[in-house]
């Protein structure tokens, strides 16, 4: 009996032993490496670079880019490949598709996801949006300005949309919404009408109101008043915008290496970067008697704040 049982105590043991060690070894294995595709219209150095800088910071992934006449049909792409799209012609290709593999939309706006998705949102399609949170931007009207209460906004038939959520998000900082349709860029009068009711002027990413064309117009407008204007983007605080937060390529790229590393069924479906950062115009707050902002300490309170339950 005693023989019997040290026998079993010996078997025991080395089922044991032979189970931890096949664990430590499943432990010690490289993980399978993921297929990353990155594709677009058209190839630069800068998205050469921007594939590069992803490949570095995921050595254990094949990571490549490739033009997106070079592809097959959406839905030849391997289920298993994690797609990231650079441009509207790539979401295009990729809605023709019934299936297609989980994909990444990189730096989509509000108004370009309206217009080329409308209501729909596919299954396996996670949007990571390029414009700024409304909220966040009214963060920084909020603490920039503190004693704004009428924030000016211009809209049109494809920014109307956003006007209820930016509503909801001033509320409960006391800020009053004061929106004017601008369906006409050449007709400047609603443009004087909105800066005549209100304290600031925040600026929605909308590029039919906000560009090259306008944008002289609408800084000239508003500083005549010494009204500021907020957003619509960092290149807008260069032409003289007051100021706007932002995502660059470090944050994208620190955002594209947290969602890889999670099973894509856990993507968000729509998603703003946590990464970003705060660009002011020091010059235009100068001259409009505002002390100068410290854009790096303003954009960590912003994250704290918004991280603060």
């Amino acid at each position: 009996m005693s023989r019997c049982r040290n026998r079993f105590a010996r078997r025991c043991h080395k089922a044991i032993h032979t189970g931890l060690l096949m664990l430590c070894l499943l432990l010690l294995a490289p993980l399978q490496a993921a297929e990353i595709l990155l594709t677009g219209q058209h190839d630069s150095a800068g998205i050469q670079a921007f594939t590069g800088e992803l490949a570095q910071r995921r050595p254990h992934d094949n990571v490549r880019f490739v033009a997106l006449q070079k592809l097959p049909g959406v839905d030849r792409i391997g289920a298993d490949t994690r797609l990231i799209l650079l441009d509207p012609a790539s979401l295009d290709w990729r809605l023709q598709g019934k299936q297609g593999p989980p994909t990444l939309v990189l730096r989509i706006s509000r108004i370009q996801a309206q217009q080329q998705l409308g209501s729909q949102h596919p299954a396996r399609l996670s949007l990571l949006w390029s414009d700024p949170p409304l909220s966040r931007q009214l963060q920084l009207i909020r603490r920039v300005m503190p004693q704004a209460q009428q924030v000016g906004v211009l809209y049109d038939q494809h920014s109307a949309f956003l006007l209820d959520e930016l509503r909801q998000a001033a509320g409960p900082m006391r800020l009053e919404i004061v929106a004017q349709a601008w369906p006409n860029t050449s007709d400047g009068r609603p443009l004087r009408t909105v800066l005549k009711q209100s304290d600031v002027l925040l600026g929605l990413d909308d590029p039919d109101l906000y560009n090259s064309k306008t944008v002289k117009n609408i800084l000239l407008s508003a500083y005549a008043r010494q009204i500021p204007l907020i957003g619509p983007n960092a290149a807008f605080v260069k032409a003289g915008s007051l100021l706007s937060s932002y995502s660059d390529q470090a944050d994208w790229l620190a955002v594209l290496d947290e969602l890889l590393d999670r099973p894509p069924a856990s993507w968000p479906r729509a998603h703003y970067p946590d990464h970003f950062k705060v660009t002011s115009n020091r010059q235009v707050a100068r001259s409009l008697g505002l002390e100068p902002i410290d854009d790096a300490s303003l954009a960590t309170d912003l994250a704290e704040g918004a991280n603060t339950p």
